[in-house]
Order: C-alpha cells, then sequence, then structure tokens
C-alpha cells in the first residue's frame, strides 16, 4: 500500500505515515518499505496473523474441518483442534454460534474396524511439505519384526480405512513403495530433491498395491455383468477387474477362502469360478449355512404354530366325550315330529279350529285309557330346562270328551 492511499485511510498526512511507519519499525513490526513509483509499504509475511472475517458458511467450514482431523486418527492435534474451536466460539456471534455448537452436538462419526494405531502429526505434516517441495527424506521403517533405514522421494500422503499410508519411491528397494506412517519410527528431511512422476496419482496406486499384493489364494471368478456394474459393486481394493467375454473377471487374493466366498455373494451377481477349485467347496460351505440359518426360523415358526393349535383346538378326549354325550342309545326311538314339536314347545293338542294330524293321533278314544308317554333320555339333555316340554304324566280312563273335528 502506498503512503499515499495510507494517509487517505488514516486521515493524515504522509509525514505523519512515515513517522508511524518508524515507530513500528523501531519496535520490532517487520515493515517493509520500497520506494519509487510503484513503491509503499508492506508488513512482511509470517509475523502474525491478521484479523480475518469470516462468513456463517466459512465457519462452519472450518468447524467441520477441525471435526474431521480429530476423527482422522490424529490424536496429538486434538489440542490444537479443542483450541481452535474455542477460539471460534468465542468471537462468533450469538446466532451462528448456536449453528456451530448445534454442528457439533449432532455431529458423530461410527468407527473404524479394528484397532488403528494413531498417526504423527509431526511426520504427517513433514512428509507432505516434503512431497510439496519435491524433498527427500531420510526414516527409519519398522515392517513387521524388521527396522530398516532408507531414504524415500516421497509423491503424497493418502487417508485409506482409518490409516494414513505415503507413497514414493524407495531408494532402498529401488521401486515405488507404500509406507504406514504409524509404523514410522523416525523421519528427517534431507537437502536433496527429486522429480516427481507427471501425473502419478498415489491414491490410485495405493489401491491397486493393495488389489495385487501376492498372498494366500490367487483366485479367478468370471462376474456376469458390464465392467461399470463390476466397479460400483467391487471395493477397489478388493481386486482387479477385466471385461471379457461374458462378463469381467475377478483377479483377488484371499488368506481365507470362507472370506471370499462371503464377497461373492455380497457382490450380489451370477458368478463362475475359474480358480481355484477349493473356492467352490466354500461357496458351497457358505450357501449349506446359510440355509441352515433360515431354517432355523422355519422351524422356530411352525413350533410356534403348533403350540398354538394346541391351545386353541379341543382334545381328542373332549370330541369324544362331546360325541358319546350327543348319541342315541341302541332301543331307544327319537323321530323328528316330536323333535320339532318339543324344540318348539308348543302343545301336542293343537286348537280345534287347526288340527294337525300328530295332534289327532294323540288324542286316544274315550273307551281306551292313553298309554303312558315315556320321555326321552337324549332329548332330556339336549335341551336346557327351560326349552323342555313338561312329560306327561300317566292317568286314569278319563272321561269321554268333546268331540274333536278330525279333518
Amino acid at each position: 500500500m502506498s503512503g499515499a492511499e495510507l494517509a487517505e485511510r488514516l486521515e493524515v498526512d504522509r509525514r505523519t505515515v512515515r513517522r508511524y511507519v518508524t515507530m513500528l519499525q523501531d519496535l520490532g513490526v517487520p515493515v517493509e518499505s520500497e520506494s519509487g513509483r510503484y513503491g509503499g509499504y508492506r508488513l512482511r509475511p509470517g509475523f502474525k496473523l491478521p484479523p480475518m472475517m469470516f462468513t456463517e458458511e466459512e465457519a462452519l467450514a472450518l468447524s467441520l474441518g477441525l471435526l474431521v482431523a480429530r476423527r482422522l486418527g490424529l490424536s496429538e492435534a486434538a489440542p490444537a483442534v479443542e483450541g481452535a474451536l474455542a477460539k471460534l466460539d468465542r468471537v462468533l456471534p450469538d446466532r451462528l454460534r448456536g449453528r456451530v455448537q448445534a454442528v457439533q452436538g449432532a455431529l458423530a462419526f461410527t468407527p473404524w474396524r479394528g484397532t488403528n494405531s494413531p498417526s504423527d502429526p509431526a511426520t504427517l505434516l513433514t512428509l507432505t511439505s516434503a512431497a510439496q517441495f519435491t524433498q527427500r527424506v531420510h526414516l527409519r521403517y519398522r515392517g513387521g519384526d524388521e527396522l530398516t533405514e532408507r531414504d524415500v522421494d516421497p509423491y503424497g500422503v493418502v487417508h485409506h480405512q482409518g490409516r494414513w499410508y505415503a507413497v514414493g519411491w524407495c531408494h532402498l528397494r529401488d521401486n515405488v513403495r507404500v509406507f504406514r506412517l504409524d509404523r514410522i519410527v523416525s523421519l528427517q528431511a534431507l537437502g536433496e530433491s527429486f522429480a516427481r512422476p507427471l501425473d502419478f496419482d498415489c491414491a490410485a496406486f495405493l489401491l491397486h498395491s493393495f488389489a495385487t499384493i501376492p498372498y494366500g489364494w490367487p483366485i479367478e471368478v468370471l462376474l456376469e455383468l458390464p465392467l461399470a456394474e463390476a466397479k460400483r459393486r467391487v471395493a477397489p481394493d478388493t481386486g482387479t477387474l477385466e471385461a471379457v467375454s461374458g462378463g469381467v473377471v475377478l483377479r483377488a487374493q484371499a488368506d481365507h477362502l470362507e472370506w471370499m466366498a462371503r464377497t461373492l455373494v455380497q457382490i450380489g451377481c451370477p458368478f463362475r469360478i475359474l480358480h481355484p477349485p477349493e473356492l467352490r467347496a466354500a461357496v458351497r460351505e457358505v450357501a449349506h449355512k446359510m440355509r441352515r440359518y433360515a431354517r432355523r426360523g422355519e422351524r422356530s415358526s411352525a413350533r410356534d404354530a403348533q403350540s398354538s393349535a394346541k391351545t386353541m383346538s379341543p382334545t381328542r378326549s373332549t370330541i369324544s366325550a362331546a360325541v358319546s354325550s350327543a348319541a342315541i342309545p341302541p332301543g331307544s326311538s327319537a323321530p323328528a315330529p316330536a323333535t320339532s314339536a318339543l324344540a318348539s314347545g308348543t302343545s301336542a293338542l293343537a286348537p280345534a279350529s287347526s288340527a294337525p294330524a300328530p295332534a289327532a293321533s294323540a288324542v286316544a278314544p274315550a273307551t281306551s285309557a292313553p298309554a303312558p308317554v315315556e320321555p326321552a333320555a337324549p332329548f332330556e339333555s339336549a335341551f336346557t330346562p327351560a326349552e323342555a316340554a313338561p312329560p306327561i304324566e300317566p292317568t286314569a280312563p278319563a272321561t269321554p270328551a268333546a268331540p274333536v273335528n278330525v279333518a
């Protein structure tokens, strides 16, 4: 900024601006001046961070970035993350502070599978700086039980499934290698530079390396899918995919064939096993287990249905008893007209105006006494006392009744 612009902004003259600049320089503030037509004053970069203004979206983006940094296994960077979040919380206005706190309270991360060792933030920063400025590094690396020292030209750093990996040229192995950051014992930047290959994709190289590591069983399976759909269903680090006639060939490695069988089931498409033959037996075993697990539910449902039927249905003895009580014993007669007469509850003798045939037969001549009528046991048990007709008691010879017109 020129002296005239400073004087106009501060509403002072140029001489006062020069006096202020001299006072700041005496206090140790690195204000640099350059004379000439295009000269002016500037504060040396890196002295102090100037005050910054953030929009609401920028403040939310900073909060999200800090929370993700806390989640990515950088445990030693946690105090810096908490300090930055606390500073943001102090200077934000109330409305924006509420939004940021809502994000912090509602945002959650699922745990990574397994237990991953946290990486050192200093190692991460050193490697990323060396990759940015193409500077060679010397590191001590522990691979399994072996501790080695080597010079590496770092091409980049990749985060994959909860771990940080550095990809670069290893001068010990004379090839491109992948290094886990949590296995780096010590790291030192060297003064030598290197030439980074153009258009080198560190993430693609990492996934390809994981998919082609020679270990366990070599596997080849023909997936009856188009290549685009196979890439969507198969994870990049599972294996390599090659389009052929009739589908896509998946080439992978696995320590346990049962894991590969379950992976094929998860892909969810018809497939044909090319190699090894032992994988067919593993797939059959997985299918047998799935059928057995599925039948567990069927058997449980069948048992529940049987127990429910036993509870709701009458037993065989109950049915037999009911049938026996309703049966008519041999030798007894139960004519249907009498049943209907008893069921209707009407008298056997009808009025003179309407004398049905059964009523006429019920009236005996005056000279002969009516035979006693014995009530049938089955009909007495078949009706309630309120419905049963009273029994006809035998009587002495009666006086001749009035003549009855019989049609």
